[in-house]
């Protein structure tokens, strides 16, 4: 389940469909409770600021509670903190009430392990058996009790500050944050604040529906052109749930995840503290490979998804990995993808580099790439599609070593993702054209 996004007309996963409804919630929340947690055990709950928060974390707190769990309630509060509140407070589990970079209508429920981690999914299966047994808290004496936490935000902060070396600050550098209405609204601008950097903020009014909206991480127009209007430095853009980070140069130029990962990188590269490689995933820009390569840094694809990027990072006991999105994965720091913690590397790198963001990224070269959608109205078996396989076969027999092909089913919606990306624009364009055409004609 820490996978699912639970919509506002339910979610088909792997065992069926789940509606959004506050007697499932309730039920959830008694499953995790009998699953995860010993009777007397603890479970820190944590939310973004969209409105329908409210009514979920009251429905989890009373489920919990039933099955004789005691709850730490955070408030709202990134993802990232929730996954590091889970483990100083020793927690048995952490919940995370949001739909991430969804509009206000969605939601979802994630969990995090007493380590800070997904869930594995033979625990995600038993929690799932476990709604359809009744609920049992007739006894009141075995019942939990809830306690809200009045300083979650600021450990978070203290926590987030103390990933800079010791002795730094950012009083050099002028940014401006967009905390997208959701769940960084507060945290985030006081990080930067207390680090000494001059700080303008937007995207930190939160209504409860305007998450999202026109802001943050997936829609960074506004930021844009806030760091031109202002001058700034740089710009720091987080997503509803402040696991995802995109930043912006002083230019008004995007920098995605891959060009963030690399400066990471190479940051930690020139400290001797990268401990390895770098995982990426199969969407991943070609130029993130070819760059990392030149320097020596050994780089490995993971299926698409922070889960995967943490399972090839512990399978080679490495510590940085991450996404196109800029879900970044800093395992020396946090456990899962931390927006203002990432934020917080390049930063410093800026800083003690003397450098500018654009400067970091400078020998970083994206490749062209072309996505087409091809949406679908059953399952389609791409193995056994031969037009669609010659296709591809020669599409990566003319691009060679310059460029790639990459054809998944999406995991959110009915549609083929026709993915292509190499040296030649033109090029690009004409292969991801043919191929999804071969893709509609199968269809």
């Amino acid at each position: 389940m820490s996978r699912k996004y639970f919509g506002t007309d339910g979610i088909r996963g792997k065992v069926g469909k789940f509606p959004i409804t506050p007697d499932f919630v309730l039920r959830l929340g008694y499953a995790v409770g009998k699953v995860l947690c010993k009777e007397g055990g603890t479970v820190v709950i944590g939310k973004d600021a969209r409105i329908s928060g409210y009514m979920f974390e009251s429905v989890l707190e009373a489920g919990l509670t039933a099955a004789g769990v005691n709850v730490v309630l955070l408030g709202v509060m990134p993802t990232p903190g929730i996954a590091y509140l889970t483990r100083t407070l020793h927690a048995d589990a952490g919940i995370v009430i949001s739909a991430s970079h969804n509009p206000y209508y969605d939601n979802g429920i994630k969990f995090f392990s007493a380590e800070g981690t997904k869930l594995p999914d033979n625990v995600e299966h038993e929690i799932e058996q476990m709604l359809d047994q009744p609920m049992d808290c007739n006894d009141s004496s075995n019942l939990g009790k809830a306690v809200r936490m009045s300083d979650a935000d600021g450990r978070y902060i203290e926590f987030c500050k103390h990933t800079l070396p010791n002795g730094m600050n950012l009083s050099s550098l002028k940014i401006v944050v967009d905390c997208a209405n959701g769940a960084t609204y507060d945290v985030a601008p006081k990080i930067f604040n207390e680090l000494r950097a001059e700080v303008i903020a937007i995207g930190n009014e939160p209504n409860g529906i305007n998450i999202n909206d026109d802001c943050g991480s997936t829609q960074p127009a506004q930021i844009q052109q806030a760091v031109k209007t202002h001058k700034a430095d740089v710009g720091v853009a987080l997503d509803g749930d402040g696991d995802r980070l995109i930043m912006v140069d002083r230019h008004g130029n995007l920098v995605d995840g891959d060009e963030l990962l690399y400066a990471i990188a190479m940051a930690a590269k020139a400290k001797n503290t990268l401990g390895g490689g770098v995982v990426g995933t199969l969407m991943s820009n070609l130029g993130l490979e070819h760059a990392l390569k030149r320097e020596g840094i050994p780089f490995i694809r993971a299926k698409v998804g922070d889960r995967y990027v943490m399972e090839e990072l512990v399978a080679n006991d490495w510590k940085l990995g991450g996404e196109s999105s800029g879900h970044l994965i800093c395992l020396e720091k946090n456990t899962t993808g931390d927006g203002c913690m990432a934020a917080l590397q390049v930063l410093a790198a800026m800083v003690s580099q003397g450098k500018q963001l654009h400067e970091l990224v400078a020998n970083m070269s994206k490749y062209p790439q072309k996505m087409i959608n091809v949406r679908l109205e059953e399952k389609l078996d791409l193995d056994n599609c031969e037009p669609v396989k010659q296709a591809v076969q020669l599409a990566e027999k003319e691009l060679a070593e310059t460029g790639r092909v990459l054809l998944r089913a999406s995991g959110t919606e009915p549609v083929i993702r026709v993915m292509v990306e190499g040296r030649d624009a033109a090029l690009v364009e004409q292969i991801a054209t043919n191929i999804a055409e071969e893709v509609k004609a199968y269809v």
